[in-house]
């Protein structure tokens, strides 16, 4: 299995796959001339949008000269697929959405299990990188999550590796949730005893012959601090335990 786990694979407002830090190289070098690309929705039912999400990265990828032959969709409508779908996929795309909502359907269709059994590619976007995690943290997002006692923020994901994603790191270090700031007071205090890497777009985790390696601009958390942990167009191999 090799993995591109990204914050976005495209440049915000262009329709365009970012290359950054190697990634369009990568790809393409890891991909067979006849490629067939499956897309795992983040929520089942937001079939439109699913569509339209799948339908605009397989455009980008197109214009930047991955051409491919199929692409299917994996969703609510067809999960009783998933074990053909993804058997028969070259790369496999985690959409981005929200965590715990993409995390549940993971594990309604035994996505963990199914990847288990394939070689190929697996190309992760924000949520579908953060559920790719042995344990995922699931940062609040929404209104309500951040004082919700009974909100999870960790959750089994799909174990491709240990490495914890913050996404974004360049739109939400910002941001104000439920009234607390989401960086200092929600995300530094849930990294006690754990360690989290905040990526911005147009960095990405690579996994392959397995070897993490962080590609681009990322600040570490751990025990409720952070640090700069790399820089643009630096490679640094992590160990995670």
């Amino acid at each position: 299995m090799i993995g591109f786990l990204t914050s976005s694979p495209m440049k915000r407002g262009t329709g365009e796959i970012d290359p950054s830090n190697g990634f369009l190289e990568e790809l393409t070098r890891a991909l067979p001339k006849r490629r067939r690309m499956l897309f795992v929705c983040s929520d089942p039912e937001s079939y439109e949008a699913t569509d339209r999400f799948a339908s605009e990265l397989l455009r980008a990828l197109e214009s930047a000269g991955l051409g491919f032959g199929s692409m299917a969709v994996l969703d609510g409508r067809n999960e009783f697929l998933a074990p053909e779908l993804v058997r028969k996929a070259d790369l496999i795309v985690l959409a981005g959405g929200h965590v715990p909502t993409q995390n549940a359907f993971f594990r309604r269709i035994g996505l963990r299990d199914l990847l288990r059994s394939r070689d190929g590619a697996v190309l992760g976007i924000s949520a579908g990188t953060m559920n790719s995690a042995k344990e995922v943290y699931a940062q609040p997002e929404l209104p309500g999550e951040a004082v919700d006692p009974d909100f999870v923020r960790f959750l089994p994901g799909l174990g491709l590796t240990r490495v914890r994603v913050v996404p974004h790191y360049n739109e939400v270090k910002d941001s104000v949730l439920d009234g607390m700031r989401l960086m200092e007071d929600i995300t530094y205090p849930d990294s006690a005893g754990k360690e989290f890497y905040a990526l911005p777009d147009g960095s990405w985790l690579h996994l392959h012959d397995g070897v993490q390696e962080l590609r681009g601009e990322a600040w570490r958390i751990a025990d409720g601090s952070m640090e700069k942990f790399s820089g643009n167009g630096e490679i640094r191999v992590l160990r995670c335990p």
